[in-house]
């Protein structure tokens, strides 16, 4: 598979078009593509994230420690536009049929009409992760003609401690100019964040970037693995 590090593009050609992240649970939208995130809505392209599970009723009960707020105000530091969140329970998808999830997804899809998507990596070692990649190949296959570009992100914490490791990129996102506001939204989750060296702590997600970035002479770098990218009659190659 051919590698992208080229700077030259940094908006990819999106022309301002809608931009749709899927994950399953609160902080993943801002661990696997928070400063790309950042990037996009300060080019000026509407950014809705799809939140699929509550991420605290397994371990804080049913009164839960307030994550609705939290995704709230981190999606308010990284400019996004719109996030809908579907409340399936935190670590049940495999409880529910592969139907039932993608129903839920298909609906926003066919309202929102993002022309770009990111997804979570179906090589999580977390299974709800693996549940919302199998529902997003079927809500994004080619017949859904409006969707341009699919791109699955990593996960810290989830995707280097699965077995085998398949996660390789192919695309490298320069975030060096909103690492910081990555890093900020991801301090909103204080029921999430970890201390140092636990990859999800602030300075192990700093790393992360640091070092991907480094692989393409950037200061910082988000990767993702492309799963389709069609260019139709009437759109542009590049």
């Amino acid at each position: 598979m051919a590698q992208s590090c080229d700077r030259k593009r940094p908006d990819m050609n999106l022309n301002k078009e809608g931009i749709m992240i899927l994950a399953a649970h609160p902080d993943d939208e801002i661990l696997g593509c928070g400063g790309t995130i950042a990037r996009l809505a300060q080019q000026g392209h509407p950014v809705t994230a799809v939140i699929v599970c509550e991420g605290e009723s397994l371990r804080y009960g049913s009164q839960g420690i307030g994550q609705t707020n939290h995704i709230h105000q981190a999606a308010q530091i990284l400019g996004i536009e719109e996030v809908r969140l579907l409340s399936f329970p935190d670590q049940k998808l495999e409880t529910f049929t592969h139907n039932e999830i993608i129903l839920a997804l298909e609906a926003i899809i066919q309202e929102k009409k993002p022309s770009h998507l990111f997804v979570q990596y179906g090589g999580d070692v977390n299974t709800d992760h693996q549940m919302l990649f199998r529902a997003a190949m079927v809500v994004t296959r080619p017949t859904t003609e409006f969707i341009r570009t699919v791109l699955a992100f990593e996960t810290a914490s989830s995707t280097e401690w699965a077995y085998p490791r398949s996660f390789v990129p192919d695309t490298w996102v320069d975030i060096s100019s909103t690492l910081e506001k990555k890093l900020e939204a991801m301090a909103c989750y204080i029921s999430e964040v970890r201390e140092y060296p636990h990859p999800r702590s602030i300075a192990g997600l700093r790393n992360k970037a640091m070092a991907w970035g480094n692989q393409c002479c950037m200061t910082a770098a988000e990767v993702f693995m492309t799963i389709r990218k069609t260019v139709r009659d009437n759109q542009n190659f590049l």
